[in-house]
């Protein structure tokens, strides 16, 4: 599903080279759920963002189902993460004007009939149906973490990418959003989770360290 081949990364800084990743090796086959844990700093953040499209690695391919991503351009790339990749974060960026239910269907450009009934499943599947007409500032953090799972699954993506989603949550809520991770991994998709959480990861098939 997801192989990324001797990635790096670096940036300038005040006249300095800062090696945010140096050459890394991954994969993560279908149906696999890996995490990635390290200190902060070591690269866990770009590395995932390296490998979903969203910054351009110095050196190494990016392949998702054999596709090299960065051999595509910008708009090829964002079409292809649109419908292969899903995104969740810590901060959940889920736009405050808009409800729930509004926030899943966020990624579609179309109000299509599909689009909509797929939204409805998903807010049935993780339990919001009952906030579907609140904003983001109305939810807790757990309720606004599932928005956010709903919302990254609405194209049915192959891989999901998760950068330290249980950091703002406490225990209760974060097995609740694991539990879903291993649900989306056991139906065949490909999950990567960059965490500083060594509970959290122990919910993974595969724990990789980055020093």
């Amino acid at each position: 599903m997801l192989h990324l081949n001797k990635i790096s990364k670096s940036y300038s800084k005040s006249g300095n080279i800062v090696n945010a990743l140096k050459p890394t090796e991954l994969h993560v086959e279908k149906g696999e759920f890996v995490a990635v844990k390290g200190p902060s700093g070591s690269g866990k953040t770009t590395l995932l963002l390296v490998a979903g499209g969203l910054l351009h690695p110095d050196e190494g391919q990016v392949l998702i189902n054999g596709e090299n991503l960065y051999e595509k351009n910008a708009d090829e790339r964002s079409g292809f993460r649109s419908q292969n990749i899903g995104f969740v974060f810590q901060q959940y960026h889920l736009i405050p004007y808009l409800t729930v239910f509004e926030n899943i269907l966020a990624p579609s450009i179309a109000n299509s009939k599909d689009v909509r009934e797929r939204a409805k499943f998903l807010l049935n599947h993780f339990g919001m149906e009952h906030r579907k007409d609140h904003t983001p500032g109305e939810l807790s953090a757990g309720e606004k973490q599932r928005t956010a799972l709903a919302r990254a699954l609405l194209f049915n993506p192959g891989l999901l990418l998760a950068d330290e989603i249980t950091g703002n949550l406490d225990a209760r809520n974060a097995g609740v959003v694991l539990k879903y991770l291993t649900e989306f991994a056991s139906q065949g998709g490909s999950v990567l989770l960059v965490t500083h959480d060594m509970e959290a990861a122990k919910n993974a098939d595969r724990k990789i360290e980055l020093d």
